[in-house]
């Protein structure tokens, strides 16, 4: 009897001694999974030396980089493939998800003087067709003016699905749209055929850059609002996806910014 429970002690040793193990191996795997998930590649598995294209992205979309005028080249690919897979979709499902909450849950005046405020170029209307041409390369190539507004002359440029949802809610709500861009006033026509054809049907303002506009994108951006604000009114949200956008002067109760980190508007 006694050697049953000593042979009975040492298999409850032994067992929960292997359970152990098993713990251990368990808390063992989720460690070299979360190393694993330290990006030390490109998109694509090439090595980026000195370079962490998910970090220059991070430091891109909160503006703590600033003033950058190409995509690095080590980091084509990995922009490439952001922009063209899921990931840069859902991100903008996720912008597009906290502004509609943000504006349903809105106490509005009731006077028809409730505007928000949307940008065209990758916020409305995505120029990834022209971007992922070879000869843009995400913005790994220097921008060329005259190759881009020839893209802007088409029309074909596609709607960003997510954010023309928040343009059709803000528009349910009785909140009027505004369209505010830096595209010159000589494709005032196209724009408005174009921004039609992918569903933004109407809109309080579109206003474009004129001969006269001159000085900095935020410069320009905050003058347009302030004279909004100065017509009576108000900028209850406020969408784009440069920080020039987003800063300067009346840039509304709420501001929301879409990825974009294939070029920076200074």
């Amino acid at each position: 009897m006694r050697c049953f429970t000593i042979l009975l002690f040492f298999s409850s040793i032994v067992a929960v001694g292997s359970a152990s193990d098993v713990e251990d191996e368990g808390m063992i795997s989720q460690v070299v999974e979360i190393h694993r998930l330290r990006p030390q590649t490109g998109s694509a598995g090439y090595t980026v030396p000195q370079l962490d294209c998910l970090s220059w992205r991070l430091a891109v979309e909160t503006n703590n980089l600033q003033n950058w005028r190409l995509v690095p080249k080590e980091c084509e690919n990995y922009v490439g493939h952001y922009m063209l897979g899921k990931q840069y979709r859902r991100d903008c499902e996720y912008v597009a998800k906290q502004a509609i909450e943000y504006a349903k849950a809105l106490k509005l005046g009731g006077d028809g003087k409730d505007v928000w405020v949307f940008d065209i170029d990758e916020t409305t209307l995505s120029n990834l067709p022209y971007y992922a041409r070879s000869d843009v390369a995400f913005g790994a190539i220097a921008y060329n003016n005259t190759k881009f507004n020839a893209w802007i002359a088409e029309g074909k440029a596609p709607a960003i699905p997510s954010i023309l949802g928040v343009y059709k809610t803000v528009l349910s709500l009785g909140i009027k749209p505004v369209f505010i861009t830096g595209t010159r006033e000589n494709f005032k026509q196209v724009r408005i055929v174009n921004l039609k054809k992918v569903g933004y049907s109407n809109w309080a303002a579109l206003i474009l850059k004129g001969e006269n506009d001159s000085g900095s994108a935020v410069q320009f951006k905050s003058s347009k609002r302030t004279e909004l604000v100065k017509a009576g009114y108000r900028i209850v949200g406020n969408i784009g996806d440069q920080w020039t956008d987003l800063i300067g002067e009346n840039v509304g109760a709420r501001t929301f910014k879409v990825p974009d980190p294939m070029y920076y508007i200074s």
